[in-house]
């Protein structure tokens, strides 16, 4: 297993006769399986909100989609299971899969009663995930349907970026239209995760083997790119990183000497991480210049080695004198996802401000990016919502949430 690393400018020639160029890196990062790999075994914690609010069709679909999770588990993979209403409790302690009808017997047990107390579903996840994580993929499944009422909002994030660093993934899946978009997404993107909407019971089962897949699909883990700029190329003052595909996530950035790293978390074979750097250049003689280098830290799970590096790869632009814009396509593509993204937050921020006419059009603005990049259903959803708020309705939950999902990933 090896990581795959390339790189595309959003025109890879700039103009010798300008002071300062501005160009879009688009960096692709995956895994790339050889002839000789082995997957590493599964270790899976799933943090199962089972509040009063579950009461019904919501508790039994839930039941029914992780216990199809755990016929999908090979023997020899490991789990574990959180329950939590107002407080939280480990069901099942981490452990190998050996005998699938018992952990099947223990979801059966979930019934819904309480409040809401995720913060602690967490800490109890992460506590079990972290007992097996050496030579093993981790990531924990959170479900909920509820307001973290009896917890604590901050304390959630901290915990997600605490488990970050013991390489170990959240992602989340909301569930109906009465939880924090705003905090599961947050949690999500400090856990290296993604985020789900399962907004009809039906749903469920569908949505955690979409997530199961995507774990499945884990190569290597705790990647991070690492950055050099050349001398005279900056990054842009403001959100200059962004990860755009598979799911658009603000990254933050943490500098080791001259070096840029970003953690990327788990790595895909097939599924490319997708980073767009916003850079600015100084003025270039007519020629090829080297303007920044590459390379990803990650571990292999399978081989259980940590602290691996890949080959550097070079960025180079080609500085002219008669210079005519030549754009790459496809990097388009990726700043168009961004821009989308962050339209719609824009909208979103004038929607609480009251200023209905200025979120009307941004949505509009974000409709018509996400047609400049062929997503259609995130362009209708959209334009729903901007047609909605137009026409003096009031939004409901369900739409919120479809705008916020629509606006951070790709579905066509």
């Amino acid at each position: 297993m090896r990581v795959g690393l390339q790189f595309g400018l959003s025109d890879a020639s700039v103009d010798a006769t300008q002071a300062t160029s501005q160009r879009q890196l688009a960096v692709s990062i995956a895994a790339i399986a050889d002839d000789t790999h082995s997957s590493a075994p599964l270790n899976l914690s799933l943090i199962l909100d089972h509040s009063g609010s579950m009461s019904g069709r919501p508790m039994e679909t839930v039941r029914d989609a992780a216990q199809r999770i755990v016929d999908r588990l090979a023997l020899g993979d490991r789990i574990s299971i959180i329950g939590f209403d107002h407080k939280a409790k480990v069901l099942l302690p981490n452990q190998e899969l050996d005998n699938p009808a018992s952990v099947k017997l223990q979801i059966n047990q979930l019934k819904a009663s309480g409040g809401t107390a995720i913060d602690e579903g967490i800490r109890l996840g992460i506590e079990e995930l972290a007992k097996a994580k050496q030579g093993t993929i981790s990531q924990a499944f959170l479900l909920t349907d509820g307001e973290n009422e009896h917890g604590d909002n901050d304390r959630c994030l901290k915990l997600a970026k605490l488990a970050a660093g013991y390489n170990l993934t959240i992602n989340t899946l909301g569930f109906g239209d009465s939880w924090n978009q705003d905090i599961l997404e947050s949690i999500a993107d400090a856990g290296g995760g993604t985020m789900s909407y399962i907004q009809f019971p039906e749903q469920a089962v569908a949505e955690f083997g979409r997530l199961f897949n995507r774990l499945q699909s884990v190569g290597l883990t705790n990647g991070h790119l690492v950055i050099t700029l050349s001398p005279g190329v900056w990054l842009a003052a403001t959100k200059p990183i962004a990860q755009v595909s598979p799911d658009t996530i603000e990254l933050p950035i943490v500098r080791e000497g001259n070096d840029l790293i970003v953690r990327l978390g788990d790595l895909m074979v097939d599924t490319p991480r997708i980073v767009l750097l916003n850079l600015y250049l100084e003025q270039l003689p007519v020629g090829q210049h080297a303007i920044a280098q590459l390379q990803v830290r990650y571990d292999n799970p399978a081989t259980d080695t940590a602290g691996l590096k890949s080959e550097p790869l070079s960025v180079y632009v080609e500085s002219i004198q008669n210079w005519h814009p030549n754009p790459d396509p496809q990097v388009q593509q990726h700043v168009f996802a961004l821009a989308k993204y962050r339209q719609t937050q824009i909208a979103e921020t004038k929607i609480k401000q009251g200023d209905m006419g200025g979120a009307v059009t941004m949505l509009q603005t974000a409709a018509q990016t996400a047609l400049q990049m062929g997503d259609q259903e995130a362009a209708t959803v959209l334009q729903n919502t901007a047609t909605r708020l137009q026409a003096g309705e009031e939004l409901s939950e369900g739409d919120r949430k479809k705008t916020r999902m629509v606006s951070k990933t790709t579905l066509q």
